[in-house]
């Protein structure tokens, strides 16, 4: 018998020129929004923050007006570059722009982690550093815009238009968020039994950025020391 047809699945396939290294850089940049997915997967599980999960699930909304606005507007791409399906908004563009947006927003203006537990040994990452932080997230996302253009895969009036649509994501969300919180819907969901199964917390708004446990590790060796220590006396 005859095998049927096989289909291609391919996430990602990019045109590039070789001998270009910038068109090479390129190429590994229109994988950026792939590696932002499967980094939003690993903290997910991992941290179990629902912030995270929030920001995700404002990430996956942006996708969706994408994928709306592609099939409204029905602009095709530039016709040097023989890209599958319509070409306005720049999807790449938009999944950049909200995750650079949403992250400058939290980290200048949600994330307060002054409001930590006063038993804390060291400072708070300063803001400067997270204006930094914010910075190069806005870096990273323009490289990835501009990349776009770069091997033609977008005009650049599509790229802008995808940076201005995730950008409008971004600060939407994050008004919608805010005021969940205001109100207390967030905490209410984190009282619901599938929160609780799923052991979600709500602690990287007023936790350090880079403690992630490091207090609780501290104490342990603290203690520790002290065991070993007491130990010794009784010999």
């Amino acid at each position: 018998m005859d095998s049927p047809p096989l289909a291609s699945l391919s996430l990602t396939h990019v045109h590039y020129d070789p001998t270009d290294p910038i068109s090479h850089a390129c190429a590994y940049l229109a994988l950026v929004p792939q590696a932002l997915v499967i980094t939003y997967a690993a903290l997910i599980w991992s941290t179990r923050e629902v912030e995270i999960l929030l920001m995700f699930a404002g990430q996956m909304g942006c996708e969706g007006l994408n994928w709306i606005l592609k099939r409204y507007i029905k602009e095709d791409r530039p016709t040097q570059m023989h890209g599958k399906g319509y070409g306005m908004p720049s999807s790449h563009a938009q999944f950049v722009a909200y995750f650079s947006a949403f992250l400058t927003l939290f980290v200048l203006i949600r994330h307060n982690p002054h409001h930590a537990h006063a038993s804390s040994t060291h400072l708070p990452t300063p803001y400067w550093q997270r204006l930094a932080l914010a910075l190069l997230s806005m870096l990273g996302a323009a490289a990835v815009a501009q990349s776009r253009i770069y091997l033609i895969y977008h005009t650049p009036k599509q790229v802008y238009a995808g940076v201005l649509a995730g950008v409008i994501c971004a600060v939407g969300w994050f008004v919608v968020t805010s005021a969940a919180r205001h109100w207390g819907v967030v905490d209410m969901l984190l009282e619901t039994p599938l929160a609780r199964w799923l052991r979600l917390r709500d602690l990287v708004v007023n936790e350090d950025l880079v403690d992630a446990g490091w207090e609780r590790w501290e104490l342990r060796r603290k203690r520790l020391a002290e065991t070993l220590k007491e130990q010794k006396k009784s010999r």
